[in-house]
Parts: C-alpha cells; structure tokens; sequence
C-alpha cells in the first residue's frame, strides 16, 4: 500500500533565484501534524510508501522546469507538484477559497463574496488536481484529500478510480442554516464532491453532525451511524479530533538551543507574569477581542500594573487580501493605545511581534509563559492550545481556551470562555494570573495524558484504519451485487425452465419513486416488457404492492398477470379480485384523524386512505423534520393500536397502517404453492419485501433493489438494473 496525500500545498515551498531552484519548508499546523505521521511510517515495520501532492508555491510556465520538479521533489522529498497558472490561483485561492469558504465556514457570511468567477476556477482548479492524481496514481494506492480546497476532488476521482479516497476538513463544517447562503448549484455540488470519498473526517462530532444534515436537507440522502448510501456506496461520516507531535514539544527543553532562546526570553520578562497570545493574522482568530479585553483587564486591576506583560505574536498570513490588512491595521493601532495609555518607561504592557516564529522560539515562548491566551471566534481544532499544553513538562501553566475552537472538546481542564464577552475573557485572565499551581498541575496533568495517547500519528492511523474498514464493508456488499457472472447463470436458468415465478415489487423496484403516488405510472417500456413476459405460457407474473386494488386494475387489469395489492390483502389471478383471509377496516376511523393531524404539522405531507389500510406519505415535504415526524408518529401509533388487531409499517418516505397478519409473504406462499415451478426470481427494494425473500424456496432467485442488509441472495444499485435484467430475459426466451 502506498499512500497519496493530497492538498492545496507541498510541504516543500519551491522558490526561484536567479533562475536556480531551491527549496525550503512550508509552514503550517497540517504540514508540521502530517510530517510527523509521516516520519513515523518511515520508522514502522511495515515502512509504509507514501507520496504528497500539492501546488510548489510558485506559478512554473516553463516545460524544462516543470520537468525538473517532477523529478526532484519525488526524489528528495516524495513530493509531487500540481500546476497552477497565476490567474486560476489566484480566482481559487485567495478568490473563492478564501473570500468564500473560509468567511462563510467561520460563520462571517458579511464576508463572504459569491463570484461565478471563482466558482469557475475553483471547479478548473479541482480537476487539475485530479487529472494529476491520474499522472501517478496505482491500484493499490490509497489517496487522503485535505482540507476545504479540494472539496469536489473525491467525487472527480472516484468517476475515474476505484481506490480507497478519504477526505479531512481541517475547518469547521458550518450549520445548515449557514450553508444554505452558498447558491443551491454550489452548494449542491460540494457535497456531493465529498461524498466521492469513502470517509470523510471532521475534528468534532459537532462539525460531522452538520455535514449529515446538510446531506439530508439538501441531496435528501439518510445517514444511519453515520452510513450514507449513495448509488449503492456506503460512505461514513466520522469524528476524528486531530492530535499533534506530542513528544517533539515535550521533550523540546532538552534542545540547547531552545534553553538559549529560553533564557534570553527569561532575561528579559522574569520580573513579570507572561500572557502568551500566538495566532496566525486573521479575523476568526479573536485577537482584536483579546486586545481590548486585555485592556479592560488593565483598568479594572490596578494591582497587575507593572507585573503582567502580553505577548502577542501575529503570524503573518493572506496579506493581500483587504479584511486582513483592515486588522492589522486595527492591532497596531490597538497595541500602540493600550501601550501608551498604561506603559512606563520600565514597563510595556504588551509585547508585540509581527511575525513567522521558528520552532525553537516557539517553543521556548510555550515554556516561560504563565498563561496561554487563545480565544478564537471560530476554529476547527486549534493545535497551538495542544502545543502548549505539550511543553509544560512540569505541568504549571494556564490554557484560556474558546469554546468555539474545536480543541474545547477535548481540553475541558482548560478555563473555557466565550470569544464574543469581553467580561469573561477579563475574568478569565483573573483567575488564571492568580491560579495556584497545585491547581494549575491538576488541570493538566489529564489534559497532557489525552494529548500524549491521542497524537497525531494516532489520529492518522485511525483514519486509515477506518477508511480501509469501510472499503471492507463496500466489498461485503459488492460480494452480494448481481455480477456478470450470476447474471449469466440467473439467465441461462430461467431459459431452460419449463415453469417460471416472478414475483415483483412495483415502487422502487420497476419504477422510481415520485413525489406524488399517482405520478409513477408505468412507462409504455414497462408496460411492453410485462406484457411481452406474460404472453409466454411457462411464465407467471405476480406484482406484489402495497398500493391500492383500484390502481392496480387501473393500470395493469388488461395484462394476463397476477395483482397483489395493499401488501396481500387483496389478489387477483383471474378476473375477479379476493381476499386472502377476512380483514376489516374498522378501525381507520380512530387512525385516519391521527395521520391528518400530522400532515397538518409537515407541509407536502398527505394521508392516502385505501380499502384496509391507511397511509401518511412525507416524500415532497421536508427530509429532516419529516424524517424525526415519522419517526415520532409510529412510536406514537405504537402504543395506540397495542389494543387493536393492526400493524404499523414504516416504509420509504410513507408510514403505513395495515391489519395485523397481513403481508407479502403469504401472498408470495400462495403463488408458490399453486404449481411445482423450476424457476422462481422475487425482486423488491424495501422491508415488506423481506417477508417474501423468507418464504422463497432455496433454489430460487431473490434480489433487493439498494445496496443494505437483505434476507435476498444478491443486491442490484437501481431500478434500472432490474429493467435491464427483465429484458435479458425476455431476449433469452427468443434465443432459446
């Protein structure tokens, strides 16, 4: 197994001089969390291949160039570069990238900019990235995608492959709410793009919990635990919360150089308490917030003039996009007020560094700080409050922590605020300036124990672990698909059969389901490959449904073929319709007003009544709330019928009430039972189904339309793949 890492950056920034190529290392919390995983593949007895992909850092226009890189970076750095002109990466990356996702994901939708333009590139972007996969792509590689750039990429590679793809957005996943702002083609397309992958990770269960019910609301796909079944593909949903290299910062003390960097910071801020503010130059990130905060802090404590210094190190990051510059405007303005207002000449109550910090800075910074203050407004993880946290090897130290960084769920010791109040972010620094450190120690001590056992290689692992789990899953199922083979098998049976049974459902198996049940009447090319199947003499043709007799003769009363109607209340094999066994409907007059009042609370919901049974159909009205109404209705009916001599079926998009002891079994069983046949294929696509699978004789056929858990021999994706096999049997007839 190789695996391809694939993201909008090369850990490795390609960089021009003099018309020389040189390289360097890229910065950032992905590069530095996946070069550790990687580094310890390297180190691990099965010495796992890997290889990733990613723009160089630089536009390359010239071909001896592009060759150049396409031999060096794999070669020094397993490193494969995707090019992108200066225009399209500039319309993708600071265009719709970040003047669209990242605003409108980080819940700042005044930011956000809708632009055909950059949706354009964004699209073109993505298929670059994936016609470069394709350049270096092997059977057995297993491709993880990152991050909020490559979004479409999953469903553009699984169209072309069928390797293992898993996809991590490394930012929050928005609310539905907050989602539905992008334009419905977008919107649409994104999640479909990520469902291309076969595990999609998010930092916190929050995060995958709104990724779900977007799916829902928007393509109208279920989840069961997480399990969505797309075109007969389970793909997972999951909660993985990123870890980091937790051993390089705790043991990073011992570097010489970071003790000398360690005691030049001590030389110069040991007579005071330090506040460390540490965060890339960007408006999620809280800083502004923390600054007047600091500053309230400042005038209602007196007491810590002079004893309490912040420093504030801003990375810088986008400079030339225009609400960051906005700030950085903003934080120097703020830092020179607060300094003038409370500063002496022997003491500047902020320090403040606008700037890239090197790891032995950074974590010599960690170490002499007395309190970490990170307060962002939105984050998906937050890896500098883990940092922290992993230097303090005698365990003192204070992590103030938003409660909007998804890291909160994980660090609860920490004191948690909220960015938005001033007040408790003042309080926050109170408390923890003056905390003990016994205290200090007890809160950190479980905190570096999670850190410590859930690293970053731990968290990989588990990714790929569970990513090749849920390939596992979709080969236990394509083990039941209908393949060629069986196909042919099934076929050359029902040719030399002498007496053939073909038990159908109508919904979902012959036809797609509708928005209306009136809407999904056969096609005139059903209505010809039935007629055609029944005119031959050894075939017998049963529909089993669940709609009413009425519909039935309606639509299929004038072809020599068996009816079954409401589930096996009511056959017809002749002329005349009957009842299996007696029924009475008695009883619809208590239900009928129970499903009325709940079409009244779902609007596009409707209640269709029938001769013994009664059903309420949610299809046209909303996934979700009519998903949790089903739900809520037949536990209701439930415990309302346990008196009376009626069952409650939940089907797809309808819940249904019929007399108990009624179904399609015994309808089944009352065909079979008629002639000795040699040949019997049952096809359906739902529960009710299930009951006729059960009965069927062992040497028959049984086929469940949808790729899920079925008491049938074989599954088929759709409805289609049924029409499809009716007519090969029907041909095999003329051949035979």
């Amino acid at each position: 197994m190789r695996l391809l890492i694939v993201s909008n950056r090369l850990p490795i920034t390609v960089v021009e001089k003099e018309g020389k190529v040189r390289f360097q290392e890229s910065a950032g919390g992905l590069v530095s969390g996946l070069s550790a995983y990687l580094d310890s593949l390297k180190a691990s007895f099965t010495q796992t291949e890997h290889i990733w992909m990613g723009w160089p850092g630089i536009t390359v226009n010239n071909n001896k160039t592009k060759g150049e890189l396409k031999s060096k970076l794999p070669a020094k750095f397993n490193c494969y570069p995707v090019f992108i002109s200066e225009k399209s990466m500039g319309n993708f990356y600071y265009g719709f990238c970040n003047k669209t996702i990242w605003p409108l994901f980080h819940y700042f939708p005044s930011y956000t900019i809708y632009d055909e333009d950059y949706w354009a590139h964004y699209k073109h972007v993505n298929e670059i990235f994936c016609n470069t996969v394709k350049e270096i792509i092997k059977p057995d590689d297993v491709v993880w995608i990152h991050d909020y750039h490559l979004m479409l990429l999953p469903r553009l590679l699984r169209d072309e492959i069928p390797n293992p793809i898993g996809f991590f957005l490394h930012i929050p996943f928005p609310t539905f709410e907050i989602f539905r702002l992008l334009p419905r083609k977008w919107r649409s397309e994104i999640l479909q793009g990520l469902l291309g992958a076969d595990l999609i990770g998010f930092h916190i269960h929050d995060y995958t919990q709104y990724f779900l019910r977007c799916v829902l609301r928007i393509l109208g796909y279920e989840n069961n635990m997480g399990e969505i079944i797309v075109n007969g593909r389970i793909i997972k949903a999951d909660t993985f919360p990123m870890g980091i290299d937790f051993k390089r910062f705790y043991t990073a003390q011992s570097d010489p150089n970071v003790q000398k960097e360690r005691e030049e910071l001590l030389r110069s801020l040991a007579d005071f308490k330090v506040v460390l503010s540490i965060d890339r130059l960007d408006y999620t990130k809280g800083i502004l917030n923390r600054l007047n905060a600091y500053e309230v802090f400042l005038e209602e404590n007196p007491q810590w003039h002079r004893k309490v210094v912040l420093v504030i190190v801003v990375v810088p990051s986008r400079v030339g996009i225009e609400h960051y510059q906005q700030m950085k405007r903003r934080i120097d303005e703020l830092v020179g007020n607060i300094n003038g207002r409370f500063g002496s000449i022997n003491w500047t109550p902020i320090v403040y560094q606008f700037k890239f910090l090197p790891f032995r800075h950074l974590t010599a910074l960690y170490s002499i700080s007395d309190v970490a203050l990170i307060t962002p407004l939105r984050d998906g993880m937050n890896l500098i409050a883990k940092e922290y946290l992993s230097t303090r090897t005698d365990k003192t130290g204070v992590l103030i922590l938003s409660e909007m960084a998804g890291a909160s769920r994980e660090l609860g010791e920490a004191i948690i605020i909220n960015p938005n109040n001033i007040e408790e972010i003042v309080d926050a620094l109170k408390i923890a300036l003056e905390m003990p450190k016994e205290e200090q120690i007890k809160r950190n001590k479980p905190m570096q124990r999670r850190l410590q056992r859930y690293n970053v290689s731990r968290w990989a692992d588990e990714f790929i672990k569970g990513l090749l789990s849920i390939k596992e899953k979709q080969k236990k199922f394509d083990a039941k698909l209908l393949n060629t083979s069986i196909k042919e098998q099934l076929i050359k049976d029902f040719s030399k059969a002498k007496r053939k049974l073909l038990l159908l459902d109508y919904d979902g198996t012959l036809v797609p389901f509708a928005e209306n049940p009136q809407m999904a009447k056969p096609d005139e090319k059903l209505f010809k490959i039935l007629k055609t199947l029944s005119e031959e003499q050894e075939n017998e043709i049963v529909l089993i449904s669940g709609r009413d007799k009425g519909t039935l003769q309606n639509w299929f009363g004038m072809l020599d073929i068996g009816l079954v109607a409401e589930h096996g209340v009511w056959i017809k094999e002749n002329e005349d319709w009957k009842m299996i066994k007696p029924v009475t409907n008695d009883w619809k007059h208590q239900i009928v007003p129970i499903l009325e009042m709940y079409a009244d609370r779902l609007p596009g919901s409707f209640v269709e009544e029938k001769d013994f049974s009664v059903v309420w159909h949610y299809r046209m009205a909303d996934p979700e709330l009519g998903s949790i109404l089903a739900n809520d209705l037949t536990d209701y009916l439930v415990n309302f019928t346990a008196n009376i001599d009626v069952q409650v079926l939940q089907g797809s998009k309808v819940v249904e009430i019929i007399n108990s002891g009624v179904n399609k079994s015994a309808a089944a069983i009352y065909w079979i039972s008629k002639k000795d046949f040699d040949f019997v294929l049952a096809i359906g696509d739902d529960w009710t189904d299930e009951e006729i699978f059960k009965v069927l004789p062992e040497n028959a056929y049984s086929i469940r339309v949808g790729m899920t858990k079925s008491n049938a021999k074989f599954n088929v994706n759709t409805y289609i793949d049924v029409i499809q096999l009716l007519e090969k049997l029907i041909k095999s007839n003329k051949n035979f």
